[in-house]
């Protein structure tokens, strides 16, 4: 692949020969998108007319060096009158040409003088504000890793048109899926219970977007009931990434929240007057990442945390995230995350209806059809059709699919995604700007190149090997697809690959209206919140990156509320990557196979693992009960 913004000249008499006309069509309008370059770039179109005329003066004096060559075998004499003769005309020719040569330079140092001065200035890897936003927002070239394998796609899909048949993958692959239902809400024999006489009381500010927030929820009252404490209703802080003031009573229902938990947990709404002055870091009740280990062990809480508690009468746990082990954990406790996590946090009325909304406009469809619908949606979606409204058709099917491709990911990665020399500089600067430290450990630390990082499944998913996926699974070009996640890194030059093959592609932004988006606007967590409802509710569920904690949530409330009915496509990154290092001689049937195969692996029945997310893998005895 060439550098970005700067293709190879398109072949079609080369590229075509043996594609369909679905391929054709796909590989003209993608070159023909290609061919009309970026109209405020400058030079590149004002030139090219220059450019191409000195071209052609080029191939005419090659021209005429040819004629030259034919009088090799004539006499000096013949020779000598024919220079004579033609002398002027080839002094003028060199003439002309050099003189273009120079007007052309001459023209281009005059309007742009912003170019040539900073020719021989080193650039900068870390870029101002204003120069990020142009990064941003700047139109690019198109770019494909595959494309020998896209226009097979291209072709097979528009082949799938004609038929009838459907994906198989639009249901769960496996009967036993429907074998397990939730139980974390059910009372057991032994209960853990709360004691009258609490040891003390937990503050807990929460920090990350949305799902990091909701973990650490879950992880705060599994540790208040570990130490018999009382459970302030969590703070959420305010971070320079999500840029989201939002709090606990703005995305989920507190009195909802306490009343699922009160035979487990006391929960308060605020601290106590007698303990807001105490500064906390002064009586060493402040608890940073520093103080606690990351997926600590109940031992750990009992031996360093339940002695400041009873001696101060509060902790706060500042930042507070995946602090809490999953294994090993007794068995109440794990159960109590689950109820906590599937049943106590429900989104307020305001996320509710708005994503009834969104649901309803994707569907054409306005009934509840499962456990997933009342959940996340409450009254907000009927029981019943509403009156004039017809459930004849039934609704319509959608995939929703969750792309992590956002710059932050993408230049952390150290990958490259066939960009060039462009691509380079721009994720070298962002990661100069924004992960020092890992630019640091990276001076200190033996290279991996980023071929080795792809084959090690290190690397996110592009837009367009996310369409190639969806391609082999048989999902056809006209599926209705609901896109989840944050900018697409690259823009329009990134996506133009899963537009082209899937263009019913769909948003938030595009299913509500400008009035019933403003009430979430400069809230991303609460944006957040409408992907949740989106992707949860889906027919089918894509994710792209299993470490993404949305794509974990998502896919756990699928499995405990799907009933089986829920599918999650769950592509492994370096089994993908190895297909996909074929993509010059692997043929569509075979590459359609290892696909198949690989995603049927990722959806096999499987009890949770041990040290497994109980929030991701949920079958377990702990959250969830099998019935046969």
């Amino acid at each position: 692949m060439g550098k970005q913004g700067s293709p190879k000249s398109p072949r079609p008499n080369d590229l075509n020969a043996n594609l369909s006309s679905g391929a054709k069509d796909f590989q003209f309008r993608y070159l023909e998108k290609q061919q009309s370059g970026d109209l405020s770039i400058g030079r590149r179109n004002s030139g090219g007319e220059c450019q191409w005329n000195k071209v052609i003066l080029f191939h005419g004096l090659r021209s005429n060096s040819a004629k030259f060559g034919s009088f090799k075998g004539g006499d000096a004499a013949k020779r000598q009158t024919w220079v004579h003769k033609h002398l002027p005309s080839v002094v003028f020719t060199f003439g002309l040409l050099g003189f273009l040569f120079l007007l052309d330079s001459l023209m281009f140092s005059i309007f742009h003088p912003a170019i040539v001065q900073n020719s021989s200035t080193p650039i900068k890897s870390t870029p101002t504000k204003d120069s990020r936003i142009a990064y941003n927002n700047e139109e690019k070239t198109p770019v494909q890793m595959y494309e020998r394998i896209i226009n097979l796609a291209s072709s097979a899909l528009a082949e799938r048109e004609l038929k009838q048949d459907r994906s198989k993958f639009w249901k769960e692959q496996y009967p036993q899926a429907s074998v397990w239902k939730p139980c974390a809400d059910k009372k057991a024999s032994k209960s853990i219970g709360k004691t009258k006489n609490s040891t003390g009381f937990i503050l807990v500010s929460a920090n990350g977007g949305l799902n990091q927030q909701r973990v650490a929820v879950c992880n705060a009252v599994a540790v208040a009931s570990l130490l018999n404490a009382t459970l302030v209703i969590p703070k959420f802080l305010y971070s320079n990434v999500w840029t989201d003031p939002s709090q606990f009573g703005d995305i989920y229902q507190e009195e909802y929240f306490m009343k699922i938990l009160k035979d487990e947990v006391n929960i308060v709404k605020e601290l106590p007057l007698h303990l807001k002055p105490l500064d906390f870091e002064a009586i060493g009740s402040l608890i940073t990442d520093a103080d606690i280990a990351k997926e600590a062990t109940p031992s750990e809480y009992v031996e360093k945390i339940l002695p400041l508690l009873l001696h101060n009468g509060v902790v706060h746990f500042l930042g507070y995230g995946n602090r809490l082990g999953f294994d090993p954990l007794p068995f109440e406790l794990q159960k109590l995350r689950c109820k906590c996590n599937f049943h106590a946090l429900k989104f307020v009325p305001k996320i509710q209806e708005a994503g009834s909304l969104l649901i309803r406009r994707i569907r054409k469809y306005n009934v509840k059809r499962n456990m997933l619908d009342e959940q996340l949606l409450g009254n907000f979606m009927p029981n019943v059709p509403l009156t004039g409204h017809n459930t004849k058709k039934g609704p319509s099917k959608y995939l929703a699919l969750h792309l992590r491709f956002e710059v932050d990911m993408v230049a952390y990665s150290l990958c490259e995604f066939g960009g060039g020399e462009t691509e380079r500089r721009e994720l070298q600067a962002y990661r100069e700007l924004h992960f020092p430290l890992l630019i640091e450990r990276l001076k200190n630390s033996m290279p991996v190149s980023p071929e080795e990082l792809r084959r090690s499944g290190k690397c996110p998913l592009t837009p367009e090997e996310a369409a190639l996926v969806l391609a082999g699974l048989g999902f056809k070009h006209k599926t209705y697809i609901y896109l989840a996640g944050s900018s697409i890194y690259g823009g329009q030059s990134r996506m133009k690959t899963l537009t082209t093959l899937y263009p019913n592609l769909i948003t938030k932004e595009d299913l509500l209206q400008p009035n019933e988006l403003a009430p979430f606007k400069n809230f991303s967590s609460q944006l957040a919140a409408l992907d949740f409802i989106a992707c949860a509710t889906s027919d089918v569920f894509a994710i792209t990156d299993s470490g993404s904690q949305l794509s974990s949530l998502v896919s756990g409330f699928r499995t405990y509320y799907g009933g089986g009915h829920a599918p999650t496509l769950k592509p492994v990154k370096k089994k993908l990557a190895a297909i996909l290092s074929k993509n010059k001689t692997i043929e569509w049937n075979v590459f359609e196979e290892k696909v198949r195969k690989m995603i049927e692996e990722g959806q096999k029945v499987r009890v949770r693992g041990i040290g497994r997310s109980i929030y991701r893998h949920p079958r377990c005895p702990q959250c969830m009960c099998k019935s046969y």
